[in-house]
């Protein structure tokens, strides 16, 4: 079977994307989109391979676990350093200081 870079394929995945989206949405997460899940799986799933045949890339793509994402996203949130841009966390700031 040939193997294709993962994005070529992301377009004919979007049923396996909304499926893993909705859970994440049944355990409460409702912020996480569907390019952010594609960001996890390229960044972290993927990382060090090239090529993926579309089935593992289902596979990849329904086997994530939440807690998985979400460790994934706080280390980012982290690296970013984007923390007090809301107006909230200014404000949480203000106040702690």
């Amino acid at each position: 079977m040939d193997k294709q870079p993962m994005d070529d394929f992301r377009d004919h995945i979007k049923p396996a994307l909304k499926s893993k989206l909705e859970e994440f949405k049944l355990f409460g997460y409702k912020d996480v989109t569907e390019a952010k899940l594609w960001d996890y799986l390229k960044n972290k799933k993927w990382r060090k391979i090239k090529e993926l045949c579309v089935h593992e890339i289902v596979n990849d793509v329904l086997s994530v676990k939440v807690g998985d994402y979400m460790n994934y996203a706080t280390v980012e949130t982290y690296k970013n350093g984007k923390w007090f841009e809301s107006e909230e966390a200014k404000d949480l700031l203000k106040d702690l200081i």
